[in-house]
């Protein structure tokens, strides 16, 4: 059974920063490409940054230089450390892995991310 549990999520004044978690388990952690995705109020779920198995990165480009994926493949955890933080990142953060070659794709729950003062 596959599982992705994000936590990290709240309040925060905007400025502030937050950094996501995401543990995996039922997957070969390694070998799958890791996202962060949200999706605000009335909106469409986008796509905020991607890491590839071979850590290749890609940014939304609302965020690029604030936010920042990284992995750690022994933890099977993938994590989003959000900096300077806007109002307008106030959203549902999902977990995402995506195995291409298989068309593997799961989801987590999702973590709320208030930015307000």
């Amino acid at each position: 059974q596959v599982q992705l549990v994000e936590s990290g999520g709240g309040l925060v004044q905007p400025g502030g920063s937050l950094t996501l978690s995401c543990a995996a388990s039922g997957i070969t952690f390694s070998g799958y490409a890791m996202g962060w995705y949200r999706q605000a109020p009335g909106k469409q779920r986008e796509m905020v940054a991607t890491i590839t198995s071979g850590v290749i990165t890609n940014y939304a480009d609302s965020v690029k230089g604030r936010f920042t994926i990284s992995r750690d493949n022994a933890k099977n955890t993938v994590y989003l450390q959000m900096n300077s933080l806007k109002p307008e990142d106030t959203a549902v953060y999902y977990c995402n892995a995506n195995l291409l070659r298989t068309g593997h794709n799961y989801w987590g729950q999702g973590t709320q991310v208030t930015v307000s003062s």
